[in-house]
């Protein structure tokens, strides 16, 4: 798989990170705090898209377009051009959306054992896998010819570890991801800033 530089930012905290409540491809917006840490990331890629050679493309849900539009205000470039791919959504929890683990742990035992017996490749009732998210992130990374700053989620953070620094699939979903940092990918390293 080609690689090109990658600047990767999570979108900022939302009430459901905060409550451990699984998002999936719900749209919930962010919070005080995730406003606070989108221009933190903002700030500290201004550098990196003061040279305008980046492509800038992000998740069409709420929290990562917001996460977008601040880190663009924080950067000095609110002008800067961007588009939305459906493909950098957040996995799909399915049935599992807007529950906690406890919840679900309560309501669905069997199906938190499933997915602790195998969390990369567990499907929730009506959702998808960590490793159907990493095949859509592949066929998405292919079409990539430049420096691309992506805003996205947690989930497509984990797929690109997997897919592009190799991080074995059953340590990749449970992998920490970070809103108040941004990640770059380049040919050679895996970097936090």
């Amino acid at each position: 798989m080609s690689r090109v530089p990658i600047v990767f930012i999570r979108h900022g905290e939302t009430d459901w990170n905060r409550e451990f409540r699984f998002q999936g491809q719900r749209d919930i917006p962010l919070n005080d705090h995730g406003r606070r840490q989108a221009a933190r990331n903002g700030g500290a890629v201004a550098s990196i898209l003061a040279d305008g050679a980046w492509r800038i493309v992000g998740s069409p849900l709420g929290r990562a377009l917001e996460t977008m539009r601040i880190v663009l205000e924080a950067a000095g470039q609110s002008d800067h051009p961007f588009t939305l791919d459906p493909v950098l959504k957040e996995v799909n929890y399915g049935d599992w959306e807007g529950m906690t683990l406890p919840e679900i742990e309560q309501r669905l035992p069997d199906q938190l054992r499933a997915r602790d017996a195998d969390k990369w490749g567990y499907v929730p009732p009506n959702g998808e896998s960590y490793a159907n998210l990493a095949d859509r992130t592949a066929v998405w990374l292919k079409t990539l010819d430049g420096p691309t700053v992506v805003v996205a989620h947690g989930g497509v953070l984990r797929a690109l570890m997997y897919l592009l620094a190799g991080l074995p699939a059953h340590d990749a979903p449970h992998l920490a991801v970070p809103q108040d940092r941004v990640i770059l990918f380049t040919a050679k390293s895996v970097l936090t800033i």
